[in-house]
């Protein structure tokens, strides 16, 4: 019998997320392709089998009976790279205030830009990698991060590179989104910050990034903008991300499907017309439950009617200033309990179409022999106790690239 390095056994359920190789859709979306008993090889990174049982001795053994194991949780849609803080917003927005009123008052996002400016490279690796040691204990083993809280072509730069740093140094895989157009700063018209973000800031860091994203939105960056801004990235490597339809329809979704964006992101006001597009092109719609639940708004996306048009919907946190949450167990939490839905569609969301939103599903998203073994054991018996069992960290386990980096039960026998 060939040894490997790391043999799980007796898993109560092991959601292996096998399927088509593309994102869901509809129906699929319900299919966790569960084993139960299942156990799971790894070697050398890799998982080797799969199945009720595996026939390898493991250098580490690891029972997992009465627990539920599953593809590391993907967040493809983060801001993890700031300076400050926020929470003196909390008060105003209890009192009534609006956004633009906070904003007024010396908050809002033009105040994370002024910290993120002053902060030292080093400052910005320090808080970021805190955020990303929590994000790995709830669960995330790789995540989008964004730039955009720089909003000039040093502090651009800055933040991109600390990602790439990042993402060399700490066990969460990172994938880098140039988001320079995230806000109009002060001084400039949007036609003129439009031109410097291409003229100036794409050709800068285009190397730093995988995507171009662009704040498609009433009052910031009108859908012809967005759409010269994304193209021009498009030319130089980067594939399209839009912020679409978060507060008005902007005609965002159907401008993903226009520049053949890989994700369209947040929703919440988009038209059925525009949802069909994305359907159409098999663009991944990211859903964000957190925004909603952090501006104590009473409506969340419409996430039954995209499963039915056939939109392949993801999961992710929007960690940001404003939305702080590293918790990707919370967001599918948000999904069943807030959008409605099922389980079994919420957990596809966080980490199959997740892998999809990053282009990332043939590594990556699902427990198939080949992929990179990222595996998560949780403290519990069945998939449905974890929008059920809320509030609390269910993981008991983490492995990354098929080495453990945290574990409650191995260390407790260590002890």
């Amino acid at each position: 019998m060939e040894t490997v390095d790391i043999v799980i056994k007796n898993a109560q359920e092991l959601l292996t997320l096998k399927g088509p190789n593309r994102p869901r859709i509809k129906e699929e979306m319900g299919s966790l392709s569960l084993l139960s008993p299942g156990s799971l090889a790894i070697n050398k990174g890799v998982i080797v089998d799969v199945g009720t049982t595996v026939n390898y001795r493991g250098k580490l053994v690891i029972d997992a009976t009465g627990k539920t194991v599953m593809p590391g949780l993907i967040d493809p849609h983060t801001h993890v790279v700031f300076a400050g803080s926020r929470e003196f917003e909390l008060a105003m927005k209890l009192s009534g205030f609006t956004y633009m009123e906070i904003l007024k008052k010396g908050g809002g996002i033009f105040y994370t830009v002024e910290q993120t400016r002053k902060a030292t490279h080093d400052q910005l690796v320090k808080e970021s990698t805190s955020r990303l040691d929590t994000m790995l204990a709830h669960g995330t083993t790789t995540c989008e991060a964004k730039s955009g809280y720089g909003l000039d072509t040093a502090s651009e730069r800055k933040i991109l590179t600390v990602q790439k740093e990042l993402n060399e140094t700490h066990p969460v895989d990172i994938l880098s989104t140039f988001l320079g157009a995230h806000a109009v700063p002060h001084g400039y018209t949007a036609d003129d910050y439009v031109d410097l973000v291409i003229n100036e800031m794409l050709p800068e860091v285009a190397s730093l990034a995988q995507f171009c994203d662009v704040f498609c939105e009433k009052g910031v960056f009108t859908k012809e903008q967005s759409r010269r801004i994304l193209l021009e990235g498009k030319n130089l490597g980067l594939l399209p991300k839009i912020h679409a339809d978060e507060i008005v329809d902007t005609g965002g979704a159907a401008l993903a499907a226009q520049v053949d964006a890989i994700s369209a992101d947040h929703l919440l006001r988009s038209s059925t017309k525009g949802l069909q597009q994305m359907a159409t092109k098999g663009i991944v719609g990211v859903l964000l439950p957190g925004t909603p639940f952090s501006l104590m708004m009473n409506e969340y996306a419409d996430a039954r009617r995209m499963i039915q048009l056939g939109v392949p919907v993801a999961l992710a946190t929007d960690l940001n200033p404003n939305c702080w949450t590293e918790n990707m167990q919370f967001i599918v939490q948000l999904a069943c309990l807030a959008m409605n839905m099922t389980p079994s569609e919420a957990l596809t969301a966080a980490t199959y179409n997740a892998a999809c939103a990053l282009g990332m599903h043939k590594r990556i998203g699902s427990l198939e022999q080949g992929k990179q073994a990222d595996v998560l054991l949780l403290s519990c018996s069945n998939h449905q106790m974890i929008p059920y069992h809320f509030g609390v960290n269910l993981v008991d386990t983490v492995i990354k690239k098929g080495k453990v980096v945290t574990s409650k039960s191995l260390a407790e026998k260590d002890r």
